[in-house]
């Protein structure tokens, strides 16, 4: 595919589609077992309580869209986007190999507690900041591939296409996942993501000489001659206070008042060291050109709506793995089961009475000293099941791998996007497609159907005491994944849109930004999964943040429209 009048497309596309595919794929398998890998007591996993680990996966993937501010500072300024992506992309591979050094036991190499909890922050840390690098520079090259004239008008479409590219990834990286862990151990899916990561960057680098298009020299000055900020500064006036606000998060509120403001110091933290971030944003909205405010504005009530969503759609990797780990019917089809085996695809679940691990009421484990409690039972599994399904002459069960429900979601979008695609082609040609802040907008109110979705699954199983059909989670994914193909895809498409082109990454941070807070309070709302009794009142409130997002979405519509026009856009 050349660059030309007569392409559809830039030639950079497929490149960048691969490369982010594979990327995501290492991202998602590490993600889909993260919690499993935590909370896990009986085969090598970390044995971290589940509201500890639900508050580890939430600051994680909050941190880990956090630190796309800086990476897209440096990308704008200092880098470049094409060195941030080898960068990033290798510092997120080594991360994922070094979550598999606990595999070093399994060849005999002694390691102690303490080490495995060492090599597991290190890996976290070195994901978060590879991450930082390469997710606001790959985004901004697509966006600048698209800016030429004969690809402008294209640019939802470009989004669209690398979205799937995106959820391809992440589709594939769950049954991944399954296969290296249920063959061999968690160690053995983790190393596979990393490679993936690099696989990824090999083609990357293939296709530079079609990307180097999107490259953008650095062009930070305002209309006085100053930059609009400096390394120095942004050290200075964001990251530092950024750290201080984050200590002052976590030491304050236990201070003053003997306990936190919400469900943990590191949320509280978390919330703190945000702070000075989202001033900076303003701060550039303050000190813009005058014919670039209305777009930065525009730009970061989108950035502020976007965090509910994130909330609520990142518990597929909390409240709805728990779903789907307790209360989901997992046993595999007779018809599939020796395909799904071969293929390493199930969990051998033993159904005979022996010494198990413990759970309370709530399906969580129960320790004492640390150390987690047996007893003489079967598998915590069969405690919600039917009694006529369960096998009485103690022979085993094969239950879907609870990973693979973390791939629905990504099907969904790989079937979905032509049609979504498809459908607005359609209503362009006759003139009725919804601008670019209209699709955002009805992606949250679509997104709040899927929590109704739960709403019936919950009362379909009796507020959890019978398992019900997997099909309510496909069902659930498949809703949100239409909210999602309006909202994610289409926030892309309107930062490279209305960013100014000196700090188009720097934009790409800022919604990275809502991704980031969005995800943390998804651990914050995940977290009070416990304290419900009634399981549905859980997913109406979530519907009820939906709306209301939605709500003031549709009630900014008219003046985020008129902000397009004045840019010539939709």
């Amino acid at each position: 595919m050349n660059s030309t009048k007569t392409a559809k497309h830039p030639a950079g596309l497929p490149y960048l589609f691969f490369t982010e595919m594979w990327e995501r794929f290492g991202y998602y398998l590490m993600l889909g077992i993260f919690v499993l890998y935590m909370i896990d007591v009986e085969k090598g996993g970390l044995a971290i309580p589940d509201k500890v680990s639900y508050d580890i996966f939430g600051t994680f993937i909050a941190i880990t869209y956090l630190t796309p501010f800086l990476g897209g500072f440096l990308a704008d300024n200092k880098l470049g986007y094409i060195k941030s992506v080898f960068l990033g992309g290798t510092l997120m591979g080594l991360g994922y190999i070094a979550l598999g050094i606990p595999g070093l036991r399994y060849a005999g190499i002694s390691l102690s507690d303490q080490f495995v909890m060492t090599s597991f922050w290190l890996a976290m840390l070195l994901i978060v900041v590879g991450n930082g690098f390469f997710k606001p520079s790959i985004s901004t090259l697509l966006g600048n591939l698209y800016s030429t004239p004969e690809f402008k008008e294209r640019k939802d479409w470009g989004y669209n296409l690398f979205y799937m590219g995106i959820n391809i990834g992440a589709l594939l990286g769950p049954i991944f996942a399954a296969f290296m862990r249920n063959k061999y151990n968690w160690s053995a899916s983790f190393i596979t993501a990393g490679v993936g990561m690099f696989i990824g960057l090999v083609v990357f680098a293939i296709g530079l000489k079609h990307v180097r298009a999107g490259e953008r020299k650095p062009e930070a000055a305002s209309e006085d001659g100053k930059k609009d900020s400096s390394l120095s500064q942004v050290m200075s006036y964001v990251f530092l206070p950024a750290i201080g606000a984050g200590l002052l998060g976590w030491f304050l509120p236990q201070a003053l008042f003997g306990g936190t403001l919400l469900d943990s110091r590191s949320t509280d933290a978390f919330l703190f060291a945000s702070v000075p971030v989202i001033i900076f944003y303003i701060s550039l909205w303050l000190k813009a050109r005058e014919s670039e405010k209305r777009p930065i504005a525009a730009l970061l009530a989108i950035f502020a709506v976007s965090v509910v969503f994130w909330a609520v759609f990142k518990q597929n990797g909390t409240a709805l793995t728990n779903w789907g780990k307790y209360f989901t019917d997992r046993e595999v089809p007779q018809a599939v089961e020796g395909a799904a085996r071969g293929l390493y695809q199930v969990e051998t679940m033993e159904s005979k009475v022996d010494s198990v691990a413990l759970f309370d009421e709530q399906y969580r484990a129960v320790k004492k000293d640390g150390k987690s409690q047996k007893t003489l039972d079967r598998n915590v599994y069969f405690r919600n099941l039917p009694p006529e399904r369960v096998p009485q002459n103690g022979e085993p069960v094969y239950l879907i791998s609870t990973e693979l429900f973390q791939s629905i979601n990504p099907f969904w979008v790989v079937l979905l996007t032509p049609l979504v695609i498809a459908a607005f082609a359609w209503m362009r040609r006759r003139k009725k497609e919804p601008t670019t802040p209209g699709k955002i907008a009805l992606g949250l109110v679509i997104s709040a159907l899927s929590t109704l979705v739960m709403v019936g699954a919950v009362y379909a199983s009796s507020n959890g005491a019978m398992k019900v059909s997997p099909m309510w989670l496909v069902a659930c994914y498949g809703v949100i994944t239409v909210g999602e193909l309006c909202l994610s895809p289409m926030g892309l498409s309107l930062v490279s849109k209305l960013s100014p082109p000196r700090f188009t990454a720097l934009m790409m941070g800022g919604f990275f930004l809502s991704t980031s807070i969005g995800n943390k309070m998804s651990g914050v709302l995940a977290g009070m999964w416990y304290g419900y009794e009634n399981k549905a009142w859980f997913f109406l409130v979530n519907c009820l943040l939906l709306l209301a997002a939605g709500l003031m979405a549709f009630l900014m519509l008219r003046w985020l429209n008129k902000v397009m026009e004045e840019k010539g856009l939709r």
